[in-house]
């Protein structure tokens, strides 16, 4: 640190991303990233002609995506805000709904920027920690009288609520907000979107990082009432107007509009998915029921950590996590049938030495 920055900044942690390593080449199940390539109607709407376009701004508005968006969605273009990835609108939320005063409720065991984001903004953060086999009981968040963060499905477990019981929580706070964050929906989770017109104070926060092969692009929606939105635009005009480069609101509209691309590459992991799990748990791992693109798993013979250490060595990359309720689980991202095949072939070798 220089000694020129804030002292409000010195006790903030930032946020840790899984490693991108450039020094050999990786079976890479670390980031949660689609093991597919984009949808063909990506590559062709991201033209040589709209790369000359880069010389002009973007549009603020966002207008041909959000009309894309709405008819996909059966929401109104007003009831959607696109953010530079799913984390810019959350962050927005935050900076909308929560501040000094007005704290953000969330689970012990989540997405890690939620805490950041609160360290960063000096919100008071309201830590709720999960049950022991690592479900959230919505009961714990009735009543609270404060902003709400909940992943559904849930990172790094990959446990999901059913849209009833976010339902019931957004009946028990209707005089506050409520954000999901639905960045693994897609692959088993079940939308609160349906719920936007019956509740004013529900967010929804999607991305296309996950199951529209678009990390790279930085895209993701806000969806609720058209005053929410409205507050969430009052954000991103007070700070980045165009927040949405010209070739992401292209490739993002064309991903909407290639559903069958979407569902066959989210099905093909859906299925990878469970034939890993079955092969962990024939190895002797416990692995929860996950709803999302990745498996957190675990087992008694070696400590989280070690068996970490030993696949990036091999060449296989997933993810660990060193808080002490989580610290011997692997969140193990689902990549091809032939990488899942190699990661498990590597973890045999592992555990037999």
């Amino acid at each position: 640190m220089s000694k020129y920055l804030s002292p409000k900044l010195e006790t903030v942690t930032p946020y840790t991303p899984g490693e991108q390593p450039q020094d050999q080449q990786y079976i890479k199940l670390n980031t949660n990233e689609s093991p597919y390539l984009p949808s063909p109607a990506v590559v062709a709407a991201v033209s040589e002609h709209e790369v000359e376009k880069l010389r002009l701004y973007s549009d603020p508005a966002c207008t041909d995506l959000l009309k894309t968006a709405a008819v996909h969605f059966g929401l109104q273009p007003d009831q959607i805000m696109p953010g530079n990835g799913s984390d810019e609108n959350l962050f927005f939320a935050l900076r909308a709904f929560c501040d000094e005063t007005h704290p953000l409720a969330y689970a012990d065991i989540t997405y890690g920027c939620y805490s950041v984001w609160c360290e960063l903004m000096h919100i008071p953060s309201h830590i709720i920690p999960l049950k022991e086999d690592f479900t959230l009981d919505p009961a714990d968040y009735y009543g609270l009288n404060e902003t709400i963060v909940i992943a559904n499905p849930n990172a790094p477990t990959g446990l999901a609520l059913p849209r009833s019981a976010i339902e019931g929580i957004l009946k028990a706070n209707p005089d506050n907000v409520v954000i999901v964050d639905e960045a693994y929906v897609d692959f088993g989770g079940e939308s609160c979107v349906p719920l936007i017109d019956r509740y004013d104070n529900l967010l929804v926060v999607q991305t296309f990082s996950k199951s529209r092969q678009l990390a790279g692009a930085r895209l993701g929606l806000a969806m609720g009432s058209a005053s929410l939105i409205a507050d969430l635009n009052r954000v991103k005009f007070s700070l980045n107007p165009y927040n949405i480069n010209r070739l992401t609101l292209k490739a993002g509209q064309a991903a909407l509009e290639d559903t069958v691309y979407f569902e066959k590459t989210r099905a093909a992991i859906v299925d990878t998915r469970a034939w890993t799990k079955q092969q962990l748990e024939a190895r002797g791992f416990a692995v929860l029921d996950s709803r999302s693109n990745f498996l957190f798993a675990s087992t008694q013979e070696k400590k989280g950590g070690e068996l970490y250490q030993k696949l990036k060595k091999k060449g296989v990359l997933v993810r660990h996590f060193d808080a002490p309720r989580i610290e011997n689980w692997l969140r193990i991202t689902i990549g091809t049938p032939e990488q899942m095949q190699i990661f498990l072939n590597t973890l045999d070798k592992i555990m037999e030495e």
